[in-house]
């Protein structure tokens, strides 16, 4: 028996989700079933995906009982961590495109054409950094192989950033 892959969008309304969605559509992964979910707001809003109209379902702490094997989520920090752990305790792996778990220790923060072996890790939650750091550090990881990069020192006004 072959098991179908099931996939929830959160936040599937958003721009940063709609264009998940595009993605998707481009990529045609082998997912069976993809399920939208965002806030009571955007309840019942229809989007068309993958040659076909979905209707948005409201997100909310019963979403992940019907068992999904991932969810993508990008509906911000709160959100992530209310329903992450939710998704997660339900078997289910969560994508979380939010500031919610870079910065935890037992979470992996992963962007694929880095560390993609990172995925294996099995916390059942995968982060990812914002976009301008994925923007440079697929950059900065073959310059690293070559060169064993020992410090970087971003500057964008009026922050400075001191990476070693």
């Amino acid at each position: 028996m072959i098991n179908k892959i099931r996939l929830a969008i959160v936040g599937a309304t958003g721009v940063v989700g709609r264009t998940i969605l595009k993605v998707l559509e481009e990529e045609n992964l082998p997912i069976d079933e993809y399920v939208l979910f965002a806030s009571r707001k955007s309840r019942n809003t229809k989007l068309s995906f993958m040659n076909k109209e979905y209707s948005v379902n409201e997100l909310n702490s019963n979403s992940f009982d019907s068992g999904f094997d991932f969810a993508i989520f990008s509906a911000g920090a709160d959100i992530a961590k209310k329903y992450a752990p939710i998704a997660n305790e339900n078997g289910c792996v969560v994508i979380d495109n939010s500031s919610a778990f870079r910065m935890d220790a037992g979470v992996p923060l992963v962007v694929p054409e880095v560390n993609s072996e990172d995925i294996n890790i099995d916390c059942g939650i995968i982060a990812n950094p914002n976009c301008s750091t994925i923007q440079a550090v697929v950059i900065l990881k073959p310059l690293d192989l070559k060169y064993k990069i020992k410090r970087i020192v971003y500057w964008n006004a009026p922050i400075w950033v001191d990476i070693k």
